[in-house]
């Protein structure tokens, strides 16, 4: 099967299977990687046909939503990948990366095997920090119920994957647990500088958010 075949089929695999999903993990939050992680993949001179496949179905069934299967995303994309021909090469190339790509906790370090898979991951960061960050993480913690802030309730750097898929502390706690991390976890040049602005945007809403927390300012 041609390279423009396999994307146009996974494209659409992956609109059918996530439009209209309301946490912030839809179409337009793999829209959006996608764009990116092509961006990033021209500067870089990566292989942009991996880097394409790898950013549509890096989130196809993602943990958080599986009762915590670390498994599931990569055999999904695997199955989705051998039934429309793709080869042994792709098939291995894109699901290490979906394997690798996740955030697994403040204390777990999660390297990329793979220039490919550190563009995806930049690209997928990038989308959780900054105002499109902001707006996906409130979007994430209504879906689960989370209190929106505790002040009782401090910030824990989780030290491994099993502890971080079970927290379920305040979306302003996900800040400092994750997003505010990201940006001294950028891979690429690329993912770097377009990581400073998001990031000191989300320094300046939290600010903002303190000053009216007590109602009173």
């Amino acid at each position: 099967m041609k390279e423009e075949e396999l994307v146009s089929l996974t494209e659409q695999y992956v609109r059918q299977t996530l439009e209209g999903e309301g946490s912030g993990h839809d179409w337009w939050h793999i829209h959006r990687v996608r764009n990116m992680a092509l961006h990033i993949s021209g500067v870089e001179h990566a292989d942009s046909l991996i880097v394409e496949l790898a950013a549509l179905l890096h989130d196809i069934a993602d943990h958080k939503f599986h009762d915590g299967d670390e498994e599931i995303g990569t055999e999904t994309a695997r199955k989705w990948l051998v039934k429309i021909g793709a080869s042994d090469s792709i098939i291995t190339q894109i699901t290490t990366i979906i394997k690798e790509v996740s955030f697994k906790g403040a204390g777990v370090a999660t390297p990329m095997s793979s220039l490919e898979g550190k563009i995806v991951q930049d690209a997928d960061r990038l989308d959780a920090i900054g105002a499109i960050g902001i707006a996906r993480a409130f979007a994430y913690g209504g879906h689960k119920n989370r209190l929106l802030y505790d002040p009782s309730i401090p910030p824990e750097m989780h030290d491994s994957f099993d502890t971080y898929k079970k927290s379920t502390a305040p979306t302003i706690n996900h800040f400092y647990e994750k997003l505010l991390l990201l940006k001294d976890r950028m891979n690429t040049k690329t993912g770097k500088k377009l990581a400073e602005e998001r990031h000191q945007f989300m320094l300046a809403y939290l600010d903002r958010f303190m000053n009216e927390w007590d109602g009173n300012k």
